[in-house]
């Protein structure tokens, strides 16, 4: 399952919110949708309602197979991120991911303060090898970004000049981003120019030592992430993704981004 999983989670940090026509942060709920392909084929797709209670805000998704292919095969998977809006930032209160894979199904849940977690939990806990399990420590648990809410950046000189840590609720990660230029892009009735960041993996703990599919992201070259506006104060979302696979590359399509 953590395979699939872990796929799943690359799946969730390149889907966030849509955009609104709001110039502040107002009480307000909006839709984004995604379409999930690789090599072209439709494998999942995804549905995300975010609501703004100003200073509250909460993110709800669901993801689940679709098409002909067998990889995503009986996927299901909810999740929600609640937190507070900090400056030009989301913050996490919570975080929680309930994934199925037929007929297993895993719940994470994760607590964070200021940044910081401060509780996780995994039902049931998952069996891992001692001998190669590498633990997150304390120091890795500091000042990290959920899955959802960290990928909703303050539109600047710098949003492709950042590391992004990310912690999903067992493992922990950075996105290192770099700037690879503007590309056109269209999601239903919603188009223009997104920035395009090319992304290096970086798995920092909360996995097994030589799995070949961390292996194989953490020597990819190919990974990128188009970010566009969200039309709320100055944030930009993803509108797509590019995962590298040994299967072939995993495209995260928005096919709605907007009101």
């Amino acid at each position: 399952m953590r395979v699939f999983r872990f796929h799943l989670t690359a799946c969730l940090l390149a889907m966030t919110i849509g955009q609104t026509s709001s110039p502040v942060w107002a009480a307000t709920r909006t839709t984004t949708e995604y379409r999930v392909t690789i090599l072209g084929i439709p494998v999942a797709r995804a549905a995300f309602a975010t609501d703004i209670d100003t200073p509250s805000y909460s993110i709800t998704g669901t993801i689940s197979s679709a098409g002909i292919t067998t990889l995503f095969v009986s996927l299901l998977a909810t999740t929600t991120v609640k937190g507070q809006i900090v400056g030009d930032r989301l913050s996490p209160s919570t975080y929680r991911l309930v994934y199925t894979r037929g007929k297993k199904t895993r719940i994470y849940d994760v607590g964070y303060s200021h940044g910081d977690v401060t509780r996780t939990t995994i039902a049931p806990e998952p069996h891992r090898d001692p001998d190669r399990w590498i633990p997150v420590s304390p120091a890795d648990l500091k000042s990290v970004l959920d899955p959802l809410g960290g990928l909703i950046l303050p539109g600047n000189a710098n949003l492709c000049h950042q590391t992004l840590p990310i912690y999903d609720g067992e493992s922990r990660l950075d996105l290192v981003l770099s700037p690879k230029g503007k590309a056109s892009f269209s999601a239903g009735k919603t188009s223009g120019e997104a920035i395009v960041c090319g992304v290096r993996y970086v798995p920092k703990s909360g996995y097994s030592r030589g799995r070949d599919d961390i292996e194989y992201l953490r020597k990819a070259t190919s990974m990128e992430i188009w970010f566009a506006p969200t039309g709320t104060m100055n944030l930009y979302a993803p509108v797509y993704a590019r995962i590298p696979t040994r299967i072939g590359p995993l495209s995260i399509t928005a096919t709605k981004f907007g009101p």
